[in-house]
């Protein structure tokens, strides 16, 4: 009985989490003059100083473990998200045609599932309704909260350097086939 109550405990725990990163806004460093640009990026922020990518360990569909460490010498667009986020849902086709857009190119865009093990079937049948995204999950928000700022809202996107480091982020949802998101990952291609 007390391994139930705990287990219970726990996903109480990380239903509340959840509910925090999707409720409470973005409280990032922005300030207007920060915002790269407008429209479809209109919540893309520098991260000044850049910090190191989080060291946490996330799964593929397969449950094989990896960190962001794997993905050195290449972009990452790394996108938190979750079935129970209705901007999340909502930006996945984007970041498909995204994912599209920069094939072949030293890019990867990184869609990494918050969704709690219970409902990893379901993030996983939703995803491949986005052809061209590959399915990771992170159920105990390791990435979220190894951020410097912690991830404070869902939809969250990091924008990573090729040499591991954040340099801008993207809080709330957004539209990454538009024209000026292309611009943002090409300028991030070139940097570190």
């Amino acid at each position: 009985m007390a391994w139930k109550l705990e287990s219970w405990t726990r996903s109480l725990a990380l239903a509340g989490a959840a509910a925090a990163l999707y409720v409470i806004p973005a409280c990032s460093s922005k300030s207007d003059g920060d915002a790269l640009v407008s429209g479809a990026m209109n919540g893309l922020t520098l991260q000044e100083p850049g910090a190191p990518a989080p060291t946490a360990v996330f799964t593929d569909a397969a449950g094989k473990a990896h960190t962001l460490a794997e993905f050195k010498g290449r972009a990452v667009v790394l996108n938190i998200w979750g079935t129970f986020c209705a901007p999340c849902v909502a930006e996945m086709p984007t970041l498909a045609k995204l994912a599209s857009e920069t094939a072949g190119q030293p890019v990867v865009v990184l869609p990494v599932s918050v969704d709690p093990e219970g409902e990893r079937a379901n993030a996983e049948a939703f995803l491949a309704r986005s052809p061209g995204l590959p399915f990771y999950s992170d159920p105990n928000y390791g990435l979220a909260f190894g951020l410097k700022p912690p991830v404070s809202g869902l939809p969250t996107t990091l924008l990573i350097d090729r040499s591991g480091v954040v340099r801008a982020r993207v809080a709330g949802g957004a539209d990454w086939s538009a024209p000026a998101a292309l611009r943002v990952v090409r300028a991030l291609e070139r940097a570190g």
